[in-house]
């Protein structure tokens, strides 16, 4: 599923009309990247938890030359699952 069939199908689940249903997602998304970037997590119980993960920096290899490379330390966001969500699916 992309973006667009998801819209719809919240239109289709909801009855908002499918730019509605563009512009709750959108703020959805918006707000939990502005909260992943302050450093906070975002908690939706039985859904699951958005949490930023800080990698340290390391040395990697090119495959194609062997050649050493520095890879620079970076933050990760991070998606665990919740209960609900994996009985869903089970």
């Amino acid at each position: 599923m992309n973006k667009t069939e998801l819209f719809a199908e919240i239109a289709k689940n909801t009855g908002l009309t499918k730019i509605d249903s563009e512009r709750a997602v959108e703020a959805f998304l918006n707000a939990v990247a502005a909260t992943l970037k302050k450093g906070d997590e975002v908690r939706l119980v039985g859904f699951g938890t958005f949490s930023v993960s800080e990698r340290k920096a390391t040395e990697g290899r090119n495959p194609r030359t062997g050649e050493t490379i520095k890879i620079a330390a970076c933050k990760q966001p991070k998606f665990k699952a919740g209960k609900t969500l994996k009985d869903a699916l089970n």
